[in-house]
């Protein structure tokens, strides 16, 4: 187990990462390649939560980079065969929080804030403390509404 800081004075312990049906290296794409998060992660309109690129989107670069590498071969097929990805999910949020990235990024946040840094991790964990009372400190340091209905009722 991992030890992550949470935005209180305590530390929790972080989850191992999960096991992912395909090993995917943020610290080589973020890091080493400084692809932006958003190149990977979109956010569709109207969608509020980001997403994880379809296979085809990884083909575009590895279509001629590693191709002898099992694991690129693996993504290839499902490329080849238009299927999804089914991704380990590191965060979570319940259906009852409200939560949007667009608003989160468009007040100024970035990504690292809640999860870390991405960009010096072979695999990712959970980092940020993403429960009620982690997002609280963060809305009280950063000034942003405390009121239930922000997070607890759908807009």
């Amino acid at each position: 187990m991992r030890e992550a800081a949470s935005t209180q004075t305590s530390r929790q312990v972080a989850p191992s990462p999960p096991q992912q049906p395909i090993p995917f290296s943020h610290k080589m794409h973020a890091g080493n390649l400084q692809l932006q998060c958003k190149g990977c992660h979109p956010n569709p309109d109207p969608g509020e939560m980001m997403r994880i690129a379809p296979p085809s989107t990884c083909m575009a670069c590895h279509s001629a980079i590693k191709t002898d590498s099992p694991a690129v071969q693996k993504l290839a097929a499902f490329a080849k065969e238009d299927r999804e990805i089914r991704w380990a999910r590191v965060y979570e949020i319940p259906a009852y929080v409200y939560f949007s990235h667009r608003a989160h990024s468009e007040s100024g946040n970035t990504c690292a804030e809640c999860h870390g840094q991405v960009a010096e991790r072979e695999q990712l964990y959970r980092e940020g403390d993403i429960t009620m009372g982690g997002c609280m400190t963060c809305h009280r340091e950063k000034k942003a509404s405390l009121d239930c209905s922000y997070c607890h009722e759908p807009r």
